[in-house]
């Protein structure tokens, strides 16, 4: 049983790293362009793996990712779901491919 909840952390801090990694590449606010810290999206993530549980496509990801983005930014600073589209493209291929959540 231990080695199954292990294996089941291991699972999410890989989720984890890889969907911090995606905002930060694709900085759809823009932080990080302009200076912020690699881990300012850290909060997102945070806030955005839970709402993976269960999706069943890009989508899905598109519409959540942007939701918790307008949730931590507001409306004005998160922008427009176009702004979404490239992360939650690559985070439905990683969500999709794992099976990660």
């Amino acid at each position: 049983m231990a080695l199954g909840k292990r294996q089941g952390k291991a699972k999410f801090l890989t989720l984890r790293e890889a969907v911090s990694q995606v905002l930060r590449e694709t900085d759809p606010v823009g932080l990080i362009g302009c200076g912020a810290p690699s881990d300012e999206y850290d909060p997102e993530v945070g806030t955005i793996l839970p709402r993976l549980r269960g999706v069943t496509s890009a989508s899905d990801v598109h519409r959540i990712v942007h939701e918790e983005f307008v949730r931590w930014f507001g409306v004005e600073a998160a922008g427009g779901l176009e702004a979404y589209e490239q992360a939650a493209q690559r985070i439905w291929e990683v969500v999709s491919r794992d099976e990660a959540v």
